[in-house]
This record gives structure tokens, sequence and C-alpha cells, in this order.
């Protein structure tokens, strides 16, 4: 009997869905706390990883700009709501948006899903710094990328 060949395998990575990002993950028992529900403070990793994969998706290439003094992202604000616990092997998605792109800016929206239950929505506002900290413009083409997956302006009257 021969070996099956195996291509190289990738790490998990997410897609885009026209403007939204859709990244799937596993619940693992490392993410789980004593009473078997996902640690709160997992879905701030889950929203990270799916951050950096869009930015990757995008062409945002965060460790270029690092390494070369341009500056990195940093989380300036963030509100976190849990609606619903995430268990052990559940398949969870998270979908990012575009919520808004300033000169230094972005913000997005955060959603951990199972099926079309939401389990924690995140609004995360991100900004570029120097290496020393101090707040940035993005460069030109971050700014493009983001921009690219902001929705259109809605015409028409605004239902309140």
């Amino acid at each position: 009997m021969t070996a099956p060949q195996f291509s190289r395998l990738e790490p998990p990575g997410g897609r885009f869905d026209g403007q939204r990002h859709h990244y799937a993950l596993r619940v693992y028992f490392e993410d789980t706390d004593l009473s078997g529900v996902v640690y709160h403070a997992n879905y701030l990793r889950w929203f990270e990883r799916a951050r950096s994969d869009m930015l990757r998706l995008l062409g945002v290439d965060q460790r270029t700009a690092h390494e070369a003094g341009e500056g990195a992202f940093a989380v300036t604000d963030l509100v976190l709501r849990y609606l619903r616990p995430a268990r052990l092997d559940d398949a969870v998605l998270i979908e990012s948006t575009v919520a808004a792109v300033t000169r230094a800016t972005c913000s997005l929206i955060q959603k951990a899903l199972l099926g079309a239950e939401l389990l924690c929505e995140a609004e995360v506002r991100v900004a570029f710094v120097s290496p020393g900290g101090r707040a940035r413009r993005l460069p030109a083409p971050f700014v493009a990328a983001f921009s690219s997956l902001l929705a259109p302006p809605q015409e028409g009257p605004a239902i309140l």
C-alpha cells in the first residue's frame, strides 16, 4: 500500500463574502472555563485573529510596516456585548465589517456567530501608531483597502 500524497497544509484562513470577512474556528477544550463555556477573553483573541486575517487578505502587510518602522495597529476603543456562550466543539464564525475609516483609524464591527445566532459582538477602533506609540496617518494603500469594504451610503429617506 502506498502512502497517500498530501499537499502542504496551510494555516486556517478566512475569506471575503462581498464586503464581509468570515473567519471560521472550532471551540477547543483550552478555550473553555470550568463551567464548560468559552472563557470571555477568548473572544478577544478570536476577533484579533479575524482582523489580522482580514488585513492579510486585503494586502495590508502588518509585518513589513512594523519592520520598516512605519508603524503598527493598536486597539484604541473596544466595546463587547456577550449574548450567549459558545461551548466545546462549536463551530464559530467570526464576521468582520468595516464601519468607518479616517486618516488614522479604522472602526469595525465583529460578530461571533453560531449558525445564525449571535454569541458576542464587538465594536473595535484601531489606530495606526508610530513605533514610539504616537498616532500617525494610515498609509494611503491601507486607507484604500479599508475603504473598499465600506458599504455604500443608503439613498432615500432615513427610517428612524
